[in-house]
């Protein structure tokens, strides 16, 4: 099959490269320095679940690809309506967009520029990061990929997907009877991981090791799990429990992508993050006072990277 993978950088890059091993037509959209080194010394990926180097094509040129059977979706969330509308050159009439970013809105603002039929959701579990131009570093996580039509349907499309990345070595592949649950569950995740790790400036350790900011970093969790079932998402009311036994196993030296972009003096993700909680909760009559306060100490922050 015929993939395009838009923003092949941690999590596009690991995927791209594990397709291509798994002998699809894969085309890697990029752009910067690390087009460069794709096109000139193709990807790398170092990963702890083997390492692999392949050459597909890269380009900044989404009308040189021409139409997909699947688009990767992987750019930042800051970027997604931008890049959305550029789409069009890898559209056939079954085409499907697979959402795999941070955030829950993401899908509709695909939807917006494409329509609602070519958009499929998406959840990443992998901590996996641009190293250098051409070389992506998998550090760590299940590289776990979860997606599923928006309506739930099994489509052909859907299970040819499935099977392309069940095949592929390194990667965990779930085929979602729920796609929007999953969308919310990991978002109950990233918004207190990048919430407390971006604000406090703690690693996850030293969080959990801090009473105050260990409730806290609960208290961020449970406000969008309250959010997502005043929305009608089915999400399980252990979710909180769940995610903090999940964390226990976690590298305690981990921050998340929000800290390191604040850090680094990178665009951030806040909108669609803590933003979105915010958005979401006035719709809904819910009270986030804890994802508002986040919102509003990085807020200065987000505006100065702009």
């Amino acid at each position: 099959m015929k993939f395009a993978v838009f923003g092949a950088g941690g999590v596009g890059g690991y995927l791209g490269a594990r397709l291509a091993d798994a002998g699809h037509e894969v085309h890697l959209i990029a752009r910067g320095d690390h087009l460069a080194a794709l096109q000139s010394s193709g990807l790398r990926v170092e990963s702890v679940a083997g390492d692999t180097s392949v050459d597909p094509p890269a380009t900044d040129d989404p009308s040189a690809v021409g139409p997909c059977d699947y688009v990767l979706f992987c750019v930042k969330s800051y970027d997604t309506r931008e890049a959305a509308a550029a789409l069009g050159p890898l559209l056939g009439d079954d085409t499907a967009v697979v959402s795999l970013q941070n955030g829950v809105d993401n899908e509709a603002w695909i939807a917006e520029e494409v329509g609602e039929g070519h958009v499929v959701g998406g959840v990443a579990y992998i901590f996996s990061t641009v190293a250098e131009p051409g070389v992506v570093e998998h550090t760590g996580g299940p590289a776990r990929f979860v997606y599923g039509e928006l309506d739930g349907e099994r489509t052909d499309r859907i299970e040819a997907l499935d099977g392309a990345l069940s095949a592929c070595a390194g990667v965990e592949a779930v085929l979602a009877d729920d796609v929007r649950t999953e969308l919310w569950r990991k978002f109950c995740l990233i918004c207190a991981q990048a919430g407390m790790t971006a604000t406090t400036r703690l690693s996850l350790g030293e969080i959990r090791e801090v009473e105050a900011s260990w409730t806290m970093y609960q208290r961020l969790m449970a406000e969008v799990s309250s959010v997502a079932r005043a929305e009608g998402v089915d999400l399980p009311e252990a979710v909180v429990d769940e995610w903090c036994a999940f964390v226990q196993d976690l590298n305690p030296g981990m921050y998340s992508s929000l800290h390191y972009d604040l850090t680094h003096g990178n665009r951030l993700e806040l909108d669609a993050l803590h933003g979105s909680v915010v958005r979401h909760a006035e719709r809904v009559g819910v009270e986030a006072p804890m994802n508002e306060a986040v919102h509003a100490i990085l807020r200065p922050w987000a505006a100065r990277n702009d």
